[in-house]
């Protein structure tokens, strides 16, 4: 039984780092700042969970006692990295995009708009942008 858990666990932390891998190379090779933002909330996320995954095995099979530090980690972790990617894209669109130039919605337009105070200034067109 320990040699089934113990490739369980081993295999949970392989494909952790392998997402976590992924996640990092994107990070580093994407070149659109948009990209390059979709690259760690997703496979970074996954190698992370993966991680606390084996850790909550390992508690469980080797010291027979159940840890909730790991389950509120993972809970943090998949509740605020969306809201984090969210939040950096809509401050990269307002601050890079002229809201001319973007796409229409498709359907509901009430929950994602760009508008911008009258106060602020016009966006700053860089080379990536």
């Amino acid at each position: 039984m320990d040699m089934v858990v113990e490739i369980i666990i081993a295999a949970c932390l392989v494909i952790a780092g392998f997402f976590g891998l992924v996640g990092s190379i994107g990070l580093i090779k994407l070149n659109h700042p948009m990209a390059r933002l979709h690259a760690p909330t997703k496979a970074t996320t996954l190698g992370v969970g993966g991680v606390l995954i084996a850790s909550v095995i390992y508690s469980f099979a080797f010291e027979e006692q159940g840890s909730l530090h790991e389950l509120l980690i993972t809970l943090f972790l998949f509740i605020t990295a969306p809201i984090t990617a969210n939040f950096i894209s809509k401050a990269y669109l307002h601050r890079h995009e002229l809201e001319e130039e973007l796409p229409e919605p498709n359907g509901d337009t009430n929950w994602a708009t760009l508008e911008r105070p009258e106060w602020s200034p016009e966006p700053e067109k860089t080379q990536e942008g």
